[in-house]
């Protein structure tokens, strides 16, 4: 399965440049991301810019001013700020976090984006330096509670970029695992046992595939529901019913994937929305909902697709610009 993303964040959709040369190409089977490590791709220092940002209010009242003398766009580096040291284990690129955030334009302190659509102004971000380069610049190689402020000038993000300025803080890290109730497996539906890491093995049954998507919960999960557009962090392994073999995995990959509800297959779509955080669930996908009769990568043509898929996050879609 080929999951690919739009740039969650539509003011700096360019933020992949910001590492650019530091992380590794991701998967060509699904969006980059990179294994869990523990070295800094960036580690930014303060500076000028970072230092003469201001902060005012907590919460959903704060605010973020970015004074001209900070001059981002003079900056010849992104330049990164603790305004407050946090008391957990380091953050790194890989790690799934709680953080609250807010992304303002260096020229004027306008918010560009901030974490305040989420619940009580947090957001569970990917440290994927393909897609959310601009949070692994901001959080990592900093201990977990620490809250930044970063200035990243616009040549950062190629010809034409704008500067803008972040403020950030990882409250929270969060499980990579559906951590939800379990629920009675149901009749007829491949069979699921889970390794010790949580990885699961399918067992396809000696039978018929169906001719509807179906789906069902193993874990009942009570977080947040996601919605039709959201962008959603999971892990998942996609096998086909034909012979059982495997043809993509976020766990073999050994980090979480993310993409949006609208970007994939309308079987995994419909497994996914309305679902809530922390579930883990099961779909059987007929080739009218998957990919049809059209061969995708290792999966042959009218292929009938199994899918678990563990809902670690969901995050609205940032307004428009």
């Amino acid at each position: 399965m080929r999951i690919r993303i739009a740039a969650a964040l539509s003011a700096v959709a360019a933020t992949a440049l910001l590492l650019s040369g530091c992380a590794g190409a991701g998967s060509p089977s699904a969006s980059p991301t990179p294994s869990a490590s523990s070295s800094c791709l960036l580690d930014a220092k303060p500076g000028k810019a970072s230092d003469a940002v201001t902060l005012e209010g907590e919460g959903k009242d704060l605010k973020v001013t970015v004074p001209s003398a900070a001059d981002v766009d003079k900056a010849t580096a992104v330049e990164r700020t603790v305004v407050k040291k946090g008391d957990g284990k380091d953050v790194k690129p890989g790690d799934l976090v709680s953080v609250q955030y807010r992304i303002v334009n260096a020229a004027d302190s306008a918010v560009l984006d901030s974490s305040s659509r989420g619940s009580d102004d947090q957001i569970p971000v990917l440290l994927d330096p393909q897609q959310q380069s601009l949070f692994v610049a901001a959080l990592e190689c900093q201990p977990l509670g620490s809250a930044v402020v970063a200035a990243i000038p616009g040549k950062m993000f190629g010809d034409g970029g704008k500067s803008v300025v972040v403020y950030a803080q990882a409250t929270k890290k969060l499980s990579t695992v559906a951590d939800g109730t379990a629920v009675a497996p149901v009749d007829g539906m491949p069979a699921v046992k889970l390794a010790k890491d949580g990885a699961p093995e399918i067992t396809i049954p000696k039978a018929d595939p169906p001719t509807e998507t179906k789906i069902s919960l193993l874990k009942q999960g009570d977080g947040a529901t996601v919605a039709s557009g959201d962008y959603v962090i999971v892990q998942y392994r996609g096998v086909t019913w034909a012979d059982g073999k495997e043809f993509d995995s976020s766990w073999k990959r050994g980090t979480p994937a993310q993409f949006q509800t609208t970007g994939v297959v309308t079987g995994f779509k419909k497994a996914l929305e309305g679902q809530k955080v922390g579930s883990q669930v099961l779909a059987v996908i007929p080739p009218a909902d998957g990919y049809g009769a059209q061969a995708q990568g290792s999966i042959p043509a009218n292929s009938t697709l199994v899918f678990v898929v563990d809902i670690l996050g969901t995050v609205p879609a940032a307004p428009t610009q």
